[in-house]
C-alpha cells in the first residue's frame, strides 16, 4: 500500500511539473540530438544543442500578429544560407553578398562571384523590410516580387537563381544536392527537420526559404517612436501624420516631414509602419541612356528603406556611395528621361526638390532612424559556421 501511494505522488509530481512547464511556455529537451550528432556537428558548428526558436512578435500598429517558423527548418536554413560549400568553388555563400551586420546587403557595388566573377548589379539589402514573410511574394497575392527586375515570386525561386547564376555561385541544383550530401552535418539537421537523411533539391530550397522568410527588423528607433505614440494616444494612430513624435529630435522629425513630403510616394507613407512602396517599380531618372535598362525603359524595384543608413551603396549599379549622394540625386540631378515615373516630374520636367543643406541633412539624419541594431546582431541570424 505504501509503494502504491508513492509511486502514486511522484506521478503527481512529475504531472505538474509537466503541466508547469507547458502553461510557462518552457521546453524541456533532454537529449535533442544524439551526444554522437551534436559532438559532430560542434566540430564545424556553434549552434545550441537545443534549436533557437525563430518568431517574429511585431508591434501592434503593423496589424498583422505574430509569426512563428518551424525552429528545425530555420536552422537548416540558416546553414545552407551561410554554407560556401554550396558554390562551384567553395568560396560563395548567399551570406557572403547579404551581410547581417549591414542589412544583410554587401558593402560594394558588385558582389564577388565564383572564380574571380562579378555580380551584374547591386546586391538588394534582405533586411530592409519589416519581415520578409509579409513583404515579398507573388505580385499575384498582393506581395513584392524579388531582383531588381522583379522577375521571382517566391524565395525558392530566388535562391535556385542565385545558386545556378554563373557568376553568383555556378551550381545547378543537382550539384547543390550532392555538396550538401558530401557534409556530415547535414544529416541529423535534415532528420530533424524533415524526418529523413538528405534527398530532396526541394527541401534545400524550402528549408532556406524558411529562414529568409523569418528575416525581419522592426524594432528600430522609429519603430519604437511610433510604438510610444500608440501607446500615448490610447492605441490609435490618429494624428500621427501632423504631429512630432517624442522620441525622435526636432531635426528628425524635420527630416520625417520632408521624407512624407518628397519620397513616400514611391518608397511608401511610413507614418504608419509597414512602408510598403507606392510603386514596385520604378525608372528614376539616373540617365538619359541605361547601360543595364533593368525591367525595361530603365524601370527597377522600387527598394524598402530599413537599415538603409547600413545598406550603401545605392542603386542597382551601386553608384552612389552614401545617402547624402542619393538625396543630391534627387533634389536637383533626376533627368529627364522619356520614362521617368510620374512622381518624378513636375509637368514634362523632372522634380527639383529644392531642399538646403540643412533639410537635406535633416532628411539623412530621420533616414538613420530606422536602423535596427538589435536585428543586424540578432543570433539566429548569424554565420553558425567555426572558422
Amino acid at each position: 500500500m505504501k509503494n502504491k501511494i508513492l509511486f502514486f505522488l511522484s506521478l503527481a509530481v512529475i504531472i505538474t511539473l509537466v503541466s508547469c512547464n507547458k502553461n510557462n511556455g518552457v521546453e524541456i529537451d533532454y537529449e535533442y540530438y544524439t551526444d554522437a550528432d551534436y559532438q559532430m556537428m560542434s566540430q564545424y558548428l556553434d549552434i545550441p544543442p537545443v534549436p533557437m526558436g525563430y518568431e517574429d512578435k511585431f508591434p501592434d500598429y503593423y496589424g498583422v500578429g505574430n509569426r512563428t517558423y518551424n525552429r528545425d527548418l530555420a536552422t537548416l536554413g540558416r546553414v545552407l544560407f551561410y554554407d560556401k560549400n554550396l558554390s562551384d568553388d567553395r568560396t560563395i555563400s548567399c551570406a557572403s553578398c547579404h551581410r547581417q551586420d549591414i542589412g544583410f546587403s554587401d558593402d560594394v557595388a558588385f558582389s564577388d562571384g565564383v572564380n574571380g566573377r562579378k555580380t551584374t548589379r547591386n546586391s538588394l539589402a534582405l533586411g530592409s523590410v519589416f519581415s520578409f514573410n509579409e513583404y515579398y511574394g507573388s505580385a499575384i497575392i498582393g506581395r513584392v516580387p524579388f531582383f531588381w527586375d522583379n522577375r521571382a515570386s517566391s524565395v525558392q525561386e530566388q535562391s535556385k537563381a542565385t545558386l545556378g547564376n554563373p557568376d553568383e555561385m555556378n551550381m545547378a541544383m543537382h550539384e547543390v544536392l550532392d555538396r550538401v550530401k558530401e557534409q556530415p552535418y547535414y544529416r541529423p539537421l535534415f532528420e530533424k527537420a524533415y524526418g529523413h537523411d538528405v534527398q530532396d533539391e526541394q527541401e534545400i530550397l524550402d528549408a532556406i526559404s524558411i529562414f529568409v522568410n523569418s528575416i525581419g527588423s522592426f524594432n528600430s528607433k522609429y519603430d519604437q517612436a511610433v510604438d510610444q505614440y500608440l501607446n500615448s494616444n490610447n492605441g490609435s494612430l490618429s494624428g500621427i501624420n501632423s504631429s512630432d513624435l517624442s522620441k525622435l529630435s526636432a531635426v528628425e522629425n524635420k527630416g520625417r516631414k520632408l521624407f512624407v513630403a518628397n519620397c513616400s510616394s514611391c518608397h511608401g507613407n511610413i507614418e504608419e509602419g509597414v512602408a510598403a512602396p507606392g510603386l514596385i517599380q520604378a525608372n528614376n531618372g539616373l540617365e538619359m541612356v541605361y547601360e543595364d535598362d533593368g525591367i525595361g525603359n530603365g524601370m527597377f524595384k522600387v527598394p524598402t528603406l530599413r537599415n538603409v543608413e547600413k545598406t550603401g551603396p545605392y542603386m542597382h549599379d551601386g553608384r552612389f556611395a552614401t545617402l547624402e549622394d542619393v538625396v543630391d540625386h534627387y533634389n536637383e540631378g533626376i533627368v529627364n528621361h522619356s520614362h521617368l515615373s510620374t512622381q518624378l516630374k513636375v509637368g514634362n520636367q523632372p522634380k527639383r526638390m529644392n531642399m538646403n543643406n540643412q533639410e537635406k541633412a535633416a532628411l539623412v539624419t530621420f533616414l538613420k532612424t530606422y536602423t535596427d541594431q538589435e536585428f543586424l546582431s540578432a543570433k539566429k541570424y548569424s554565420d553558425p559556421f567555426k572558422l
